[in-house]
């Protein structure tokens, strides 16, 4: 007969409100004392699978909220990932070994990363553009300093006609151990090499350009593609533009950082484009047709007889392109045009005569106007009238 799974939440001694913290130190707590390494019950190395299994699910919040709805159901099987032997994402706990066994003489798991050539560190890159070419893209060069490799060594940080040799300290393994006795038995320290630096290699003759380095400072320039539809502060990156990697390992990233001019007219809120158009009385009362700008030229728009302040036109699809993660667009937003009906301040005989016989016609009656009552209120106004 299968025995039934036991809760997760059971299984690391946590109550189903836990929060991320909480769940962490249960699981460290429980991982150390069940690890195979140091408990050697029979059945440890089970056990030591359900922590791994229950943390994997209770530590990430989709497959927590699958498991509090659904159950085992909503974790296993594709959907899920879940599960010590064969689950998914099993490698994220070496960091949590590495971590808190650590403080028991620097052991790790054996799956830990191996030291090794360090790779380049990431680079940044500013770059200003006009809002126009927010909307449409454009290629722009963009100039920086970088840490590339060394041209007289090639990276190797060896003088020509020499080559590095195999650290002698570390064997090339970039990585030296040392057993040491705690009370939890025999555990292996793991440090870096202090004669390679991790590298696993030596140089016995260094190159005199970079000094053995085998890297040196370039001011670089770079053409790079900015996409449609950006926005103030948004990076892009480059990759392997960044900074060289020791040899043999991959160079650093380029970020550029976007910045987009304000605009003499338009303004950008979200995928739309706004822009404020001033009016006088006789156009907004007659109505009247005119041309306005866009991000692509000028077009007509008709403003009908009657138009008041704060009246808004949608031009759609004259606003910003929508751009996706990948880089892509889909689709545009639209042109907001906002509407403000300018009264003259100053007016000159003949204005002030016409103005004088449009009042007389319109007479000079001043009128309350009711407030336009939300849900609120009127719910208000419900509650008041029941306790009368």
């Amino acid at each position: 007969m299968a025995t039934m799974a036991k809760d997760f939440y059971e299984v690391l001694g946590v109550s189903r409100t836990a929060g991320k913290d909480e769940i962490k130190s249960a699981y460290r707590k429980l991982a150390r004392e069940w690890h195979p390494d140091v408990n050697k019950a029979e059945h440890a190395e089970e056990q030591f699978k359900e922590i791994n299994q229950a943390y994997e699910v209770l530590s990430d919040d989709e497959k927590r909220a699958r498991y509090d709805r659904f159950g085992m159901a909503g974790v296993n099987g594709p959907a899920g990932g879940a599960g010590y032997p064969g689950g998914a994402g099993f490698g994220g706990f070496e960091e949590i070994f590495e971590e808190f066994f650590s403080s028991f003489g620097g052991v790790r798991s054996s799956s830990a990363r191996r030291r090794g050539p360090k790779s380049g560190s990431d680079r940044r890159a500013d770059v200003t553009i006009t809002f126009e070419e927010s909307i449409f893209g454009v290629e722009k060069e963009v100039e920086f300093d970088r840490m590339s490799a060394c041209d007289t060594c090639a990276g190797s940080g060896a003088a020509p006609g020499t080559q590095p040799v195999r650290c002698a300290q570390c064997s090339g393994t970039g990585e030296v151990r040392q057993v040491q006795q705690t009370f939890l038995g025999p555990m292996v320290q793991v440090a870096t090499c202090p004669r390679c630096g991790g590298k696993g290699e030596t140089v016995s003759t260094p190159c005199s350009t970079c000094r053995g380095a085998g890297r040196q400072r370039k001011h670089v320039t770079l053409g790079v593609q900015i996409p449609p539809g950006v926005r103030e502060g948004l990076q892009i990156q480059v990759r392997g533009e960044g900074d060289a990697g020791d040899a043999g390992a991959p160079a650093g990233n380029l970020f550029v950082v976007v910045h987009v001019q304000e605009h003499e007219f338009f303004r950008r809120k979200d995928n739309d484009i706004i822009l404020d158009v001033s009016v006088n009385v006789a156009q907004a009362a007659l109505g009247d047709k005119f041309p306005i700008p866009t991000v692509e030229g000028d077009v007509e728009l008709q403003v009908p007889a009657g138009t008041q302040t704060g009246k808004v036109f949608r031009l759609r699809g004259k606003g910003v392109p929508r751009l996706r993660s990948d880089g892509s667009t889909a689709g545009r937003g639209d042109q907001l045009v906002y509407i403000q009906v300018e009264v003259p301040t100053r007016l000159n005989d003949e204005q002030r005569r016409l103005f004088e016989q449009l009042a007389a016609s319109l007479g000079s009656d001043v009128q309350p106007q009711k407030p336009n009552k939300g849900f609120f209120d009127r719910m208000m106004d419900f509650i008041a009238g029941e306790k009368e």
